[in-house]
C-alpha cells in the first residue's frame, strides 16, 4: 500500500535536528531550574526581539495568553471585546474567561480575515477592545484596523497563535497591537514539544501585569496583588523553543515555497485558492474551498492523502455559546466558510513527490 501523506507532522524537522533538540534538553536538565530561569528569560527576550518588540512573557497556552492580556487591560465584567465570526474557538474564550463578552464580527468572504468596514458597527459604549486574528499564517489588515481602534479608544490584540514570522508592511505579527498572543503548540510553526504560549509587547507595565497575574498575581513571592492564575512556561519548553526559533525562518520559506507551487500548480476550477491581500504569509495551514467539500475530503483521504477542516462550526452556531442568541444565518459569511473549507497537506519536511501527489489529485478531481 501506498504510503499515506499525512495533513501534518513535526516528526521530519524533529529528526532532522534531533541533536540540537537533545542537547537543549540536556542544558536544561543540567540547569535543575524548571519554571522560569535563564531558558526562559532567554526565549522571551530573543522571541520579542525577533517580533521586534520590546518585552516576551511566556505562558502555559495561547489561549491563556489572550486571557491574561485582557486581565492586565482591566477587561472584564460588563465590557465587550469584538472577535471574529470565524476563527478557533480560543479567541472567544479567552474573552469569557476575562469576564467580558465576545461580540463577533462578519469576516472578509475572501481572506476568511476579520473585515475592518465591518467592525464599527459592532462597537457599542461597553467596546474595549479587538481581536485582531491572523488567520492560517495570514496577516489581516492590521494597519486598518489599529486606525479604527485607535479611533475609538479601543486596545487591540493581536491574536497571532497562527502566524509566527507573518509580516505586513514591514513589521511582523505580534508587533502591531497592544500586545500580541502566541500558542506554541507542538503543530504550529514555531511549536514547543508540549503546550506553551506567549505574549509580547512594547509596553512595560502590561508586560509586568501580564507575568504577575500569570504567576498567581504575584510579582514579588508571596505578594499577590492580583487575583492571579498559574500559567508559566517551563524552562525545558523555553529551552526547546529558543533552539527551533533559530530556523522559524527558514521553515516559513519552505512553507512558502510549498505554497507557491499550490497556488501555481493546482488549476481544478471547482477547488478555490486562498486569496492573498496582506503581506507575507506564513502558511500554517493551507486552506482550499470547494462547493464539495465533505466528497474532495473523501476523493483525498482514499488516496492516502491527509486533510483537515479548519473551522467546520463558525463560532455563533457552537453549543458552547448557544446562550448568545444567535441562530443559523446570523454570520452567512462564516457559515459558509465552514461548509466549504479544507486544509490539505502542509509540513516542514514535505518532499517534491508529495507536493506533486497532493497537486495531481486535486487537479483529477
Amino acid at each position: 500500500m501506498k504510503e499515506k501523506i499525512p495533513f501534518a507532522t513535526v516528526e521530519r524537522i524533529h529528526i532532522q535536528y534531533g541533536e540540537e533538540l537533545q542537547q537543549a534538553y540536556e542544558s536544561a536538565m543540567d540547569s535543575h531550574w524548571f519554571i522560569g530561569g535563564e531558558p526562559c528569560e532567554g526565549f522571551e527576550r530573543e522571541f520579542a526581539q525577533y517580533c521586534g518588540v520590546k518585552y516576551g512573557v511566556g505562558c502555559g497556552n495561547g489561549l491563556d495568553a489572550l486571557m491574561l492580556s485582557l486581565r492586565a487591560m482591566d477587561i472584564g465584567a460588563g465590557d465587550e471585546v469584538i472577535v471574529p465570526s470565524f476563527t478557533f474557538i480560543a479567541t472567544a474564550l479567552a474573552v469569557v474567561y476575562a469576564g467580558a463578552t465576545p461580540v463577533f464580527a462578519e469576516v472578509d468572504p475572501e481572506t476568511a480575515l476579520l473585515d475592518p468596514a465591518l467592525i464599527e458597527a459592532a462597537i457599542t459604549e461597553r467596546t474595549k477592545a479587538v481581536i485582531a486574528v491572523h488567520l492560517y499564517g495570514q496577516m489581516t489588515p492590521i494597519d486598518e484596523i489599529c486606525t479604527i481602534a485607535k479611533k475609538h479608544g479601543l486596545k487591540v490584540l493581536e491574536d497571532a497563535a497562527q502566524s509566527h514570522g507573518a509580516v505586513y508592511q514591514g513589521k511582523r505579527a505580534g508587533s502591531w497591537g497592544d500586545v500580541g498572543c502566541f500558542s506554541f503548540y507542538p503543530g504550529k510553526n514555531l511549536g514547543a514539544l508540549g503546550d506553551a504560549g506567549g505574549v509580547v509587547t512594547s509596553d512595560p507595565k502590561l508586560a509586568a501585569k501580564v507575568r504577575a497575574i500569570a504567576n498567581y498575581g504575584a510579582e514579588k513571592k508571596y505578594v499577590h496583588d492580583y487575583m492571579g492564575v498559574n500559567s508559566r512556561l517551563d524552562a525545558l519548553q523555553a529551552a526547546f523553543l529558543r533552539t527551533k526559533l533559530k530556523h522559524l525562518d527558514a521553515w516559513c520559506a519552505e512553507r512558502r515555497d510549498i505554497a507557491g507551487r499550490y497556488l501555481a500548480e493546482i488549476r481544478n476550477p471547482r477547488v478555490k485558492l486562498p486569496v492573498i491581500k496582506h503581506g507575507t504569509p506564513v502558511w500554517h495551514v493551507f486552506v482550499v474551498r470547494c462547493e464539495e467539500r465533505d466528497k474532495l475530503q473523501a476523493y483525498l483521504e482514499e488516496r492516502g492523502i491527509g486533510t483537515n477542516i479548519h473551522y467546520p462550526i463558525p463560532m455563533h452556531e457552537q453549543k458552547a455559546f448557544a446562550g448568545y442568541g444567535l441562530s443559523h444565518g446570523s454570520f452567512p459569511i462564516a457559515e459558509k466558510l465552514a461548509a466549504t473549507v479544507l486544509s490539505i497537506p502542509m509540513f516542514n519536511g514535505m518532499t517534491d513527490a508529495e507536493i506533486s501527489t497532493v497537486i495531481e489529485a486535486i487537479d483529477r478531481f
